[in-house]
């Protein structure tokens, strides 16, 4: 494991409550996953024994309706971590997980984590507050498909996810999102013909420039206005 890999998986809910030591310790049981662009790591309703952070690349959870439609949930990068439901209620997975780009897991065993719990609470509560973070942002969620239109979940979503895939450029705040116009319009639950609607719109009005699997932010405070 590279120096770049421990720093990612420091900041995992998972080992941030650790010291240097534990951090070190729990590191030792944990393998690693590569997947490629397309790959699905695991489907909704499998047994899940394993927890996973990411430590480069992008990877989706998505489910799938009785019908064959497609809901993104969410896309995850560097030391997000999924998977830990199934750690403290042992039933099958509530989502499918999909490799967005190319992609580095670091995977730790369900077997070789409960050991931890017990003598480390700490990192219990630290993955229940991960837990309780993720039940937020999905009644957030919920609350834009009542509450909010198109065009503003379009704009909270592309805020997302600059905040955790923006980088700074000379034109702008540059999101690689890696999502096709497909993939976007599940995640803000839309058609998309809608969302290419909403992006169009946005960038007549010079808020942002549109890129293939990318965005470039050039008026963040209006967008941010237009989320609300």
């Amino acid at each position: 494991m590279t120096d770049r890999d421990v720093d990612v998986l420091s900041r995992a809910p998972l080992f941030e409550a650790l010291d240097e030591q534990g951090a070190k310790a729990l590191r030792a049981n944990v393998t690693e996953v590569r997947l490629a662009r397309g790959q699905t790591l695991f489907n909704e309703n499998e047994t899940g024994d394993r927890l996973y952070v990411v430590l480069e690349g992008k990877i989706k959870l998505t489910r799938t309706a009785p019908d064959g439609r497609e809901n993104l949930l969410s896309v995850l990068g560097p030391s997000e971590m999924f998977g830990e439901l199934s750690l403290f209620d042992p039933r099958p997975r509530t989502a499918s997980a999909v490799a967005v780009t190319e992609c580095r897991l670091a995977g730790l065993g369900h077997d070789d984590l409960r050991p931890w719990l017990t003598g480390h609470p700490e990192v219990a509560v630290q993955l229940l507050r991960a837990l309780a973070q993720r039940l937020r942002k999905t009644n957030d969620v919920m609350a834009d498909l009542v509450f909010t239109d198109v065009p503003g979940r379009v704009a909270k979503a592309l805020l997302d996810l600059a905040e955790r895939f923006g980088q700074p450029s000379e034109a702008g705040l540059h999101v690689h999102h890696d999502l096709t116009q497909e993939e976007l319009a599940q995640l803000v639950g839309a058609s998309r013909e809608t969302v290419n609607k909403a992006l169009a719109d946005f960038a007549q009005r010079n808020w942002l420039r549109i890129e293939a699997r990318a965005v470039v932010i050039l008026d963040i405070e209006r967008l941010r206005k237009r989320s609300k």
